[in-house]
Parts: C-alpha cells; sequence; structure tokens
C-alpha cells in the first residue's frame, strides 16, 4: 500500500467524487484514469458509494480512496470496500488512532494550527486544508504552513480550474482536491476524460 505522500503525488488533482449510481462508478474511473488522474476520492455521501469504491478498483490504474469519513466505522467500512487511501473533513483523536492502527495513508482536514498540532502531536504530517477558499485561501495556507514547515497540503473545497495553478505552485502543496472533473450524475466520458487531461497538466 502506498503511503499518503504517494498518494497526493500521483496526480495534482484529486477528483472529488459523488457517486449516485453503482453503475456510474466504472465509466467515471475509466475516464479519469484515461485523463492521467489516478487518485480517485469517493466520499462516503451516497448510499452507493462503498460500492462504488469496490467497483472503482477493478479499473485498472486506480488508486481509489473514501473521503467523508468521519469516525472509527465509516473507516472500518470504507476499507472492508477496499479503500486504499482515507480522507476525512476534519481531524478528531479517535478516527486518527484508528486510521493509524489499521495502517491506512490518511489525510485528515485541518483549517487552523491546533488542528496541525494535533495531528502533529499524532505522528501525522499531511493533511487536507478543509474548507480552503472561505478558511482564508491561500494567504491563510501560506500563514498557516510557515511555522509547519515539516507539514504537507490537498487545499480542497472552492478550487477549479481558474485558480488551481496558484494553489499547486505553493511549495507545501502536493495536490488539491476537486469536484469539477467529476460532475455529479451520469458521467459524460468523453468530456471528464478531457477536463481530467487539463487538470492532469495543472501545476507542471
Amino acid at each position: 500500500m502506498m503511503d499518503i505522500e504517494q498518494v497526493m503525488r500521483l496526480a495534482p488533482v484529486v477528483p472529488v467524487i459523488v457517486v449516485d449510481e453503482v453503475e456510474h462508478a466504472i465509466p467515471l474511473a475509466e475516464a479519469l484514469i484515461a485523463g492521467g488522474l489516478r487518485a480517485l476520492e469517493v466520499t462516503l455521501r451516497t448510499p452507493a458509494a462503498l460500492e462504488a469504491i469496490s467497483a472503482m478498483k477493478q479499473v485498472p490504474g486506480a488508486v481509489v480512496g473514501a473521503g467523508t469519513v468521519t469516525n472509527p466505522r465509516e473507516l472500518d467500512a470504507a476499507l472492508a470496500a477496499g479503500a486504499e487511501f482515507i480522507v476525512s473533513p476534519g481531524l478528531t483523536e479517535p478516527l486518527a488512532r484508528a486510521a493509524i492502527a489499521a495502517g491506512a495513508p490518511f489525510l485528515p482536514g485541518t483549517a487552523n494550527a491546533s488542528d496541525i498540532m494535533r495531528g502533529l502531536d499524532l505522528g501525522l504530517t499531511h493533511f487536507k486544508f478543509f474548507p480552503a477558499a472561505t478558511s482564508g485561501g491561500l494567504p491563510a495556507l501560506k500563514a498557516l504552513a510557515a511555522p509547519f514547515g515539516q507539514c504537507r497540503f490537498c487545499p480542497t473545497g472552492g478550487i477549479g480550474p481558474g485558480n488551481a495553478a496558484e494553489w499547486l505552485a505553493f511549495e507545501p502543496v502536493l495536490c488539491v482536491g476537486g469536484s469539477w472533473v467529476a460532475p455529479r450524475g451520469v458521467p459524460d466520458k468523453a468530456a471528464i476524460e478531457a477536463t481530467a487531461r487539463e487538470a492532469s497538466k495543472l501545476g507542471s
């Protein structure tokens, strides 16, 4: 299993995916992989999410993770479905300890220095900066990252093709999360592949 830094370095953009119908999962993953985006975050926001993770894992090249994981019970369910990394909107000690104990690559959400310090106390150095746009944007992350030189980030929330490159130019940012590459609903494979291809060139 990859560690979380390896997952974050697979591509500049991690698609944040909401799957309503399991049959959408494989075409969506195929389009994203064809466009060069390998790390796929399936959010646990729909009843189809766990089944979608299992389905997407069948697509060659896909590294499929679970997002919106908020407690150890959801962590266990995601890992049982085959999730290869775990993303959370926040950071709690029970979830972090469970993820570490399971050996799961874990990306918890942080929005302030206390969150980061709590993560560091648990041995974590890689964080999701969330919600990025409404937590002060890039100036806030630059200020926040300054005292924590060992930390690396994946900003998510309010990031799109218009501002992703600016975030990616900041050295502690290894990737960004975004839902624009994989819109909710029936996948238009050609359109998603084209969008993914553009996203995969960001930051290069």
